[in-house]
């Protein structure tokens, strides 16, 4: 053997130790999470979002492949249409017509991993709105994630365009390693 291979094994394992640490951590606030669009190929992105600041769970686990259902009615305010789909996967919602963490509990309620919730103003390409808890009592286990309006319309104008139920995501994703160049991120979005 080597005399090297111990070492490089060594430093793998550190690395993989150190990668779960940061999982079972989660972000902080103010902090971007980031997914990639699998598929449909036309919009094979990694899109940025920020987490809800004082209610909703964290990531524990990377899902390699996972499906971003848009919720309908689109809202979520209330019962779902197509709530057996979102049963173990991340639902994609709209603001509006109720409070981030009425969405959350919706989802949670219909079994979905994760919510994100795109601006309903279409064409915000910058600007990230707080999420807050709605001065209840309730809170939800399940991560929420605010995405841009113009990042919310593109997937679902993808799908419509594809005739597609849902797009094939990977979430979270690590973008610390990825040279600025191979980001591949949004052509409309700026971060």
């Amino acid at each position: 053997m080597r005399p090297w291979v111990p070492l490089v094994y060594s430093c793998f394992q550190t690395l993989l130790l150190l990668h779960q640490a940061l999982l079972n951590a989660g972000l902080g606030v103010n902090e971007y999470l980031y997914f990639q669009v699998l598929s449909p190929g036309d919009i094979r992105y990694i899109f940025q979002t920020n987490l809800a600041k004082d209610f909703g769970g964290i990531f524990h686990t990377r899902y390699e492949q996972i499906y971003l259902v848009p919720a309908e009615p689109p809202h979520a305010c209330s019962d779902l249409n197509n709530g057996a789909f979102i049963q173990d996967q991340i639902a994609l919602v709209e603001r509006g017509a109720c409070s981030f963490l009425s969405k959350a509990r919706v989802i949670q309620e219909h079994g979905g991993r994760a919510v994100i919730i795109s601006d309903n103003v279409y064409d915000n390409d910058s600007s990230y709105i707080e999420m807050v808890q709605d001065g209840t009592a309730r809170d939800s286990d399940i991560p929420a994630l605010f995405l841009l309006g113009k990042d919310g319309y593109m997937i679902r104008r993808s799908l419509e365009l594809h005739g597609l139920p849902w797009a094939v995501i990977s979430i979270p994703v690590n973008v610390s390693g990825i040279p600025t160049f191979q980001l591949q991120q949004p052509p409309w979005t700026l971060w």
